[in-house]
């Protein structure tokens, strides 16, 4: 059973009121913002003042807002662009890593071509190449300087031949293979060239110091005429070497002639070209001077023999009283230093 009102405590009564004042304030409320919807689809300008001034008064927290929006998808699109721009990095260099190689690669065939279009000019001169071989090994550590030739008897090369590259002479031939030769280099301490210097007749020889370095001997001593920066060419004394060929340039001036720099670096050569012996019958010559009058003699009937018709003028060499001696061995050219 319910209590009298009488007896309600003034809490309840305050909730009361309370609850009252809730209603009657929702239901003014209401019915202003009624009159106010009202007004306003009857006069939409009526509060235009107002609107503007609520605008102006909600304006800075509208740009605050927004640069609060701003700024946080530039931080995060800052961060998005990091970790992008670090993967694109990445690829760019090593896009660029590769780039590299192809142009080394690139470069090295270049200046492959341009070896080999030197060796082209080379075996097209006035000399006719035996053969065009590859350099395949040298010594370094060895007192003595050989090289190795990816050509021997087969290919036509004999002992005593020419090695030249297109920047100058490399050395001869010293011993042959059926499909590879054995090159004694100029800086041995066993090979010795006949040289001159380039533009003038001063003769001398080259002569190897087996440390990658060349002994230029002046063969009239007195005061010394050389200078530092002087190159020497083959004379073609001997008959093996052709004259013309590079062979050396003076880096240091001595008493007796200069040190000189190996123009035709074996270690830096690929291709070179094998030259037949300048005049072969010089150095037979040289190698045998008993025999000279009977290796005369075989030359010009080798080659009388090999011409169709032997021109009038030319003089018959009376055939020897005995038998021509055959040709000295292909070893012979090594007794010679020039």
């Amino acid at each position: 059973m319910a209590p009298p009102a009488a007896h309600r405590s003034g809490a309840n009564k305050r909730a009361q009121l309370g609850l009252f004042a809730g209603y009657v304030l929702a239901g003014s409320g209401a019915l202003i913002g009624a009159f106010l919807l009202v007004i306003s689809l009857w006069s939409p300008q009526a509060f235009h003042g107002l609107r503007s001034m609520a605008a102006d008064l909600a304006a800075p927290a509208g740009d605050a807002g927004a640069i609060a929006r701003t700024e946080g998808k530039g931080f995060f699109a800052a961060i998005a662009g990091y970790y992008k721009a670090g993967s694109r990095n990445a690829e760019l260099e090593e896009e660029i890593a590769i780039a590299r190689v192809r142009l080394a690669e690139a470069d090295a065939l270049r200046r492959e071509n341009q070896r080999l279009h030197a060796v082209m000019r080379l075996s097209q001169g006035e000399t006719h190449p035996v053969a065009v071989a590859r350099l395949i090994g040298s010594t370094s550590a060895s007192a003595r300087r050989f090289a190795y030739l990816s050509a021997g008897i087969n290919d036509g090369v004999r002992v005593g031949m020419p090695v030249v590259s297109p920047t100058g002479l490399v050395g001869r031939v010293l011993e042959t293979g059926r499909r590879s030769s054995r090159v004694l280099l100029l800086t041995d301490s066993e090979s010795m060239v006949p040289v001159r210097r380039a533009g003038d007749d001063i003769a001398a020889f080259a002569e190897g110091r087996a440390d990658g370095m060349l002994r230029i001997r002046l063969i009239n001593l007195g005061i010394n005429p050389l200078k530092v920066g002087d190159v020497f060419v083959t004379s073609g004394a001997g008959g093996m070497f052709r004259p013309g060929i590079a062979v050396a340039v003076a880096v240091e001036l001595t008493e007796d002639g200069a040190i000189g720099q190996l123009l035709s670096n074996p270690a830096a050569t690929d291709v070179v070209v094998v030259e037949p012996v300048w005049q072969r019958p010089a150095v037979q010559m040289l190698a045998a001077p008993d025999d000279a009058t009977g290796v005369v003699a075989a030359v010009e009937s080798a080659e009388s023999g090999a011409s169709s018709a032997p021109s009038p003028a030319a003089p018959v060499t009376p055939a020897p009283a005995t038998p021509a001696p055959a040709p000295a061995p292909t070893t012979a050219p090594e007794a010679t230093q020039d």
